[in-house]
């Protein structure tokens, strides 16, 4: 994370289903679009390790992202330009019981964010509830 960013949003969600079948979903890149209509396409570049990237479609942006850290089961760090926005995304994943605790933790910074943090910023938390409230239908889902 860049703890200097001009926008930073933490979020936390829990879901009603194994750790696996949550981690397996968000880890399925090419798939992303298949559950979360925010994305229009998505596409990784070899296996999911640290260095390789992936490019995705969301609101209108071609992004390429790239992995900075894989822990299996546990978190996943992402960062990438887009649209002059340098991002910085982590995701982790705790199994309590039944439940999975899923903190997503996001930094934006450059030109774009410096001029419009407070627009930025809620563009950024609208977007990240909206992919737990569907990452949530998806996994809790028992048909």
């Amino acid at each position: 994370m860049d703890a200097t960013a001009p926008v930073i949003v933490r979020l936390t969600a829990v879901v009603d289903a194994p750790l696996e079948r949550v981690w397996a979903l968000h880890t399925d890149i090419d798939a992303w679009a298949d559950w979360n209509t925010d994305v229009d396409q998505a596409r990784l570049d070899g296996p999911l390790l640290p260095g390789n990237s992936f490019y995705w479609k969301t609101h209108g942006m071609d992004i390429t992202s790239t992995i900075r850290e894989v822990v299996p089961g546990q978190r996943l760090v992402w960062v990438g330009p887009a649209g002059g926005i340098d991002g910085v995304h982590v995701w982790t994943f705790e199994q309590t019981g039944s439940q999975v605790t899923v903190r997503t933790e996001e930094s934006w910074s450059g030109a774009p964010v410096d001029a419009a943090p407070q627009q930025l910023g809620q563009a950024l938390e609208q977007s990240l509830t909206t992919w737990f409230a569907r990452m949530k239908t998806r996994t809790e889902r028992t048909d």
